[in-house]
């Protein structure tokens, strides 16, 4: 938790008003009384844009919470749907004024109601005991789990099954699933232990592989370790590193997650790099809230190792970029992933990054910071709502007429390559190391041909012989 010296209590489900049965949770109550409830922050809420109640925006949930500490509201079903629909996006803490930690509120209130509740009903969630719990944080069980639609999409037969709605046969989060599932890339081979830098060493960093990212993004890694060393970095993979820990963590696995943590805290060498680079933001948000999430005898390891951690745009607008010498030739669009700009606060970054690309041209996407529905497992719990906030992204990328879209985030790449897929729309969905990678290469970007986007054929493949998208 994020103070043990900073208590209350909270009411049980079954308390009644104004009794408040024992439930320890820090939450500051400062942190709470910053909010002054102006209202700034419901234009930036994804759910109160879409729901327009006040009890889904920041400031009516921040009351909720505020209420129910105070022992003046129970936590009542109703009260709990509220707060469970929050993204936890962050966007509000951007637009406030008052500077209001809206996350260190949220998160610890979660983690006291949820751990509140009967060890029993926990471990009758199957969904979040098996796959969020134990496949999602393991890159091997994770491909394991794909071979199927891997097999399918080979084949050719994931879209069509797809559109005729055989999916929605199965369970509603396994079928929000499988229908997020990207399209099969060669994904190379493991990364190595040691990758040299090219050219003249200007850095000597180590890099996280994480989980999912690695499970379904291992190309990303290697386009961005390829930039890393064209940059003149030295590039350590440390063995022994493991998830984030944020699955365990946003499930109330608060113990799971600081065992991640600290396993990853012990296989980096910090004191032997420039940075701990990271590519995806969600990783990246929480490998550097490492040090603010427990409080023990490990927290200064923690608090030394998240210093350590940058987001692969952030170090190489630092570092200052190598610009690539082939042009791109492409209109292309960027995505704000919210755990990159509300989390880390890094915006401007990558916009630097690539209008160093010859031949690119970067157009904006309305409500670009604006969350696509994906934050972590919110596209699979709360299908409809995700499903709504990746339309509507859909929607404002294809306004912008961009051939290619880029996010700096694996849940993002993936909810938006879903959308895209479904429209059947001529846009290449692309990290944007991919698309660095691929102009030091002098290469076509994956999804494009010619610098223009291949479009889908009826079978859902494009002319270079990959799954659309």
């Amino acid at each position: 938790m994020n103070d043990p010296s900073v208590s209350t209590t909270l009411p049980s489900r079954d308390a009644k008003p104004g009794r408040a049965a024992p439930l320890p949770v820090t939450i500051p109550e400062e942190k709470i009384l910053s909010c002054v409830h102006c209202g700034l922050c419901t234009a930036t809420c994804p759910t109160y844009t879409l729901l327009g109640d006040e009890n889904d925006s920041p400031r009516g949930r921040i009351y909720l919470m505020h209420a129910v500490v105070q022992g003046r509201l129970p936590i009542t079903e109703s009260v709990q749907t509220h707060l469970d629909r929050c993204l936890d996006c962050r966007a509000c803490e951007t637009a406030c004024p008052s500077g209001v930690e809206y996350s260190r509120i949220l998160e610890p209130f979660r983690l006291a109601t949820a751990q509140a509740q009967p060890s029993w009903k926990r471990r009758a969630d199957w969904f979040r005991q098996v796959v969020l719990l134990r496949i999602f944080p393991y890159p091997e069980r994770i491909r394991r789990a794909l071979t199927p639609i891997r097999l399918l999409q080979k084949a050719g037969l994931y879209e069509p099954m797809e559109r005729m709605g055989l999916w929605d046969l199965l369970p509603a989060r396994l079928r929000a699933m499988l229908t997020l599932v990207n399209a099969s890339v060669p994904a190379g081979p493991p990364l190595p232990d040691f990758l040299p830098a090219k050219g003249r060493r200007r850095a000597r960093v180590a890099f996280f592989v994480g989980c999912v990212a690695d499970a379904m993004f291992r190309h990303v890694h290697w386009a961005t370790v390829r930039v890393l060393q064209e940059n003149g970095c030295d590039v350590v993979i440390p063995g022994g590193q493991c998830c984030c820990g944020a699955i365990h963590y946003h499930v109330a696995d608060e113990e799971g997650a600081k065992r991640f943590a600290d396993q990853n805290v012990r296989a980096f060498p910090v004191h032997d790099v420039d940075a701990v680079i990271v590519n995806h933001a969600g990783c990246g948000a929480m490998l550097k809230d490492y040090g603010h999430y427990w409080k023990d005898s490990q927290t200064p390891k923690r608090q030394e190792f998240a210093a350590k951690v940058r987001d692969i745009n952030e170090f190489l607008d630092q570092l200052g970029l190598v610009p690539p010498i082939h042009p791109a030739n492409l209109t292309v669009a960027y995505h704000d992933a919210c755990h990159l700009a509300h989390a880390q606060g890094i915006v401007a970054q990558p916009r630097r990054l690539l209008s160093q690309i010859p031949g690119l041209r970067l157009v904006p996407l309305p409500e670009s910071n604006m969350c696509c529905g994906s934050a972590g497992s919110y596209n699979l719990l709360h299908h409809d709502l995700a499903t709504r906030l990746g339309r509507r992204k859909l929607e404002n990328i294809l306004r912008t007429g961009a051939e290619v879209v880029l996010a700096s985030n694996a849940g993002c790449l993936l909810q938006i390559e879903r959308e895209i897929r479904r429209a059947r729309a001529p846009v290449a969905v692309l990290h944007p190391m991919e698309l660095l990678d691929a102009c030091y290469r002098g290469e076509k970007p994956r999804g494009t041909t010619n610098g223009r986007m291949a479009r889908p054929s009826r079978a859902g493949r494009n002319t270079s012989g990959n799954v659309a998208g």
